[in-house]
């Protein structure tokens, strides 16, 4: 299974989101018998890719986020003593 393969949320992978809804759209027998199997391989490395992308530039909002949390509590201790 794959996720929605809605345009909007896959920016990456749109081209071969296009290709691979195309094949369903041509080969409508075809394609429970193995016609798009490639495109459904490389959609699942695009979509593995854009992943591996969001999750990196999340780890690093929460390492900037997590930084300032330690200052501002470093100050607060401060301010307390």
């Amino acid at each position: 299974m794959h996720p929605p393969l809605t345009l909007h949320r896959h920016p990456m992978c749109t081209e071969i989101i296009e290709e691979f809804q195309k094949c369903h759209i041509d080969h409508p027998i075809g394609k429970f018998f193995g016609e798009c199997t490639e495109l459904k391989i490389k959609l699942d490395r695009c979509f593995g890719q854009e992943k591996a992308v969001k999750r990196k530039a999340n780890f690093e909002e929460s390492k900037k986020l997590r930084e300032r949390l330690q200052a501002l509590r470093k100050e607060n201790a401060e301010a307390e003593a």
